[in-house]
């Protein structure tokens, strides 16, 4: 959405309550496992906070993939109930090793994720059906688990990307990569090289400066430069350098190094269309996952409030 006089009725909109001005500015969700291992809790505070959008990856602590018809069915229901839509189906889909230059151990279980690169084929298929069961147009992917060099991977995961995007195209649904720093793509300059290679309207970007920064990229605008235009959904999260170790670690948004001012200033100046979601990661001392997102999130806000 366009911000000031391109965007008809923006003036009115910001007359409102502040949660709900903010909450407005862009297609905003969040991912719901980060928020609550019960589903409906997680719609709960979404919707509580007037958003429109909430980003699939697990549903009542099973990975999505392997989610009973059932609970699809209960969640589809939940949804409704909240009035909310869903952003896009976050896979596994290419997060395992690339099988000519395996990275580590075959098997490793991420977010309840256990596969493989010969899952492959059936975890598209079932993304699509599942991105269509829940009203969804994108699939977020990924670029297989980082090797040494990246470099010598590249034109594998190419074409398997590639190969992917057609078969989403033939299904009428986008894939969305993540730029994941412990993957092949794990920087702004990575993404936007290989969206632009294979150049397809159903291969964009999920852009994550965040990701980028753990490669010592510098996300804005460096990073934001590489992939502008070529995404269609964005993670909200942020990260600062531990004080005393001095290593990376996730922190609310507001609370660390990432420049959220700056990309979210010339995304609505660039009228950003794509959806995006807060990826909350971080965590409070007391680990309270709910009250984490809840700070982060409001801190998103006060950003927003700002480049309004």
């Amino acid at each position: 959405m366009a911000a000031g006089a391109a965007w008809p009725g923006l003036a009115e909109l910001l007359q409102g309550p502040p949660d709900r001005r903010e909450a407005t500015l862009f297609k905003l969700g969040i991912i719901t496992d980060e928020i609550s291992q019960d589903f409906e809790q997680a719609l709960d505070f979404i919707s509580s906070y007037e958003l429109g959008f909430c980003e699939l990856r697990e549903l009542w602590g099973k990975n999505i993939m392997n989610a009973p018809q059932e609970s699809l069915e209960r969640a589809k229901a939940l949804i409704a109930k909240h009035r909310l839509r869903v952003s896009d189906i976050g896979s596994p889909v290419f997060k395992y090793n690339l099988p000519e230059m395996p990275a580590r151990p075959e098997k490793r279980d991420t977010f309840h994720a256990n596969f493989a690169d010969q899952d492959t084929q059936r975890l598209l298929e079932e993304s699509f059906r599942l991105a269509k069961f829940f009203g969804a147009e994108k699939v977020r992917i990924f670029s297989y688990w980082r090797v040494d060099d990246p470099e010598k991977a590249y034109p594998v995961v190419r074409d398997r990307l590639a190969k992917a995007a057609e078969l989403a195209a033939t299904n009428h649904l986008i894939l969305v990569l993540e730029n994941e720093h412990e993957c092949n793509v794990g920087t702004g300059k990575e993404l936007g090289r290989i969206l632009r290679d294979i150049n397809s309207p159903a291969l964009k970007g999920n852009w994550d400066p965040s990701n980028a920064a753990m490669l010592h990229e510098v996300p804005y605008p460096d990073g934001f430069n590489e992939v502008q235009g070529l995404a269609a959904h964005i993670h909200v999260k942020d990260i600062r350098k531990n004080r005393k170790t001095g290593k990376l670690e996730w922190a609310p948004v507001g609370g660390g190094f990432i420049d959220w001012r700056g990309q979210l200033k010339k995304l609505l100046a660039d009228g950003y269309q794509g959806t995006m979601s807060l990826e909350t990661h971080y965590r409070r001392s007391d680990g309270n996952a709910i009250e984490s997102t809840r700070e982060s999130l409001l801190g998103l806000f006060k950003i927003l409030k700002e480049i309004e």
